[in-house]
């Protein structure tokens, strides 16, 4: 399911300032350096040309839960990502819940770095998530919102879980993001 978000100025704004330069590809998006030495261009993944779901769920001790989130190029060409994804929580009915992502490591995964993340058709980058269940303020979130870096819409996968105080972790997407131990 793909959804519009508010973050369209948002997602210019910081385009614009991390000095990218804007195609006509769409409003949002970016072309980057294709990183193989030539001066061609590659445009930022859109949500529409990526799949979007847990590749696992992680869960540990002390309440701790999350999973890896893969971002998978469907569209028949390359593209890049650059950043962090945007999340959201959602109840049974779709209804967003209050929501806050902190962009770093996780309780399971160090954060890789903002760094370019170019994807051949067919290939995945990763996000590592992570929350607690204690049951402290816990809102019951039916659905993830994701937001792929400098995207204005999301996908929505199921969660179906309790997050203490809306409040998710999340590491800046990489081909690969290792889970500790």
């Amino acid at each position: 399911m793909i959804r519009r978000t508010t973050t369209k100025f948002a997602a210019l704004a910081v385009a614009a300032g991390a000095g990218l330069v804007l195609t006509a590809v769409g409003p949002a998006q970016a072309a980057f350096p294709a990183g193989d030495g030539s001066d061609r261009a590659v445009a930022t993944c859109g949500t529409p040309g990526l799949r979007i779901a847990f590749a696992e769920r992680l869960g540990g001790g002390m309440s701790h839960a999350g999973g890896t989130l893969e971002l998978k190029n469907t569209s028949g060409r390359s593209c890049a990502l650059r950043g962090y994804p945007g999340l959201g929580l959602e109840d049974a009915r779709h209804t967003p819940l209050p929501t806050r992502a902190v962009r770093g490591s996780t309780w399971y995964a160090d954060d890789p770095g903002n760094k370019l993340v170019v994807l051949r058709p067919g290939q995945a980058a990763q996000a590592n998530v992570s929350w607690t269940h204690s049951g402290t303020e816990p809102r019951k979130a039916a659905y993830l919102q994701v937001t792929p870096p400098a995207a204005t819409t999301h996908r929505t996968i199921e969660l179906d879980d309790m997050v203490d105080f809306g409040e998710l972790r999340v590491t800046a997407v990489a081909h690969e993001v290792p889970v500790r131990g």
